[in-house]
């Protein structure tokens, strides 16, 4: 079965490609640049992502009072399994109301 996401990824990448090929004449088996160069670039990227997640988590601030997912978003879903989950950078234990903590 093929996944539909998987793909996605693979047409995006592939126009990115073609765009970079078509913007810069080259692509990333060049080897003109040095280790330090490529982590420059990689740094330069995911500085710009931050930039972007910054904005999108504003937009979001602005547009609700309250965030998108919390506990009581997980406490009485049907198919919850009771794992722990990773919510806000902690680990928490997220069981179903009606059920004792142990």
């Amino acid at each position: 079965m093929v996944d539909k996401n998987v793909e996605n990824v693979v047409t995006q990448l592939r126009a990115r490609e073609q765009q970079g090929m078509r913007k810069y004449g080259v692509n990333t088996e060049r080897t003109d640049l040095s280790t330090l160069e490529w982590l420059q670039h990689l740094q330069e990227e995911l500085m710009d992502a931050s930039v972007y997640i910054e904005k999108l988590k504003n937009e979001m601030k602005e547009n609700t009072t309250r965030p998108p997912y919390g506990p009581e978003d997980f406490s009485n879903h049907e198919d919850f399994d009771n794992s722990e989950i990773q919510y806000h950078g902690k680990t928490k234990n997220y069981k179903r109301q009606n059920e004792k903590n142990d």
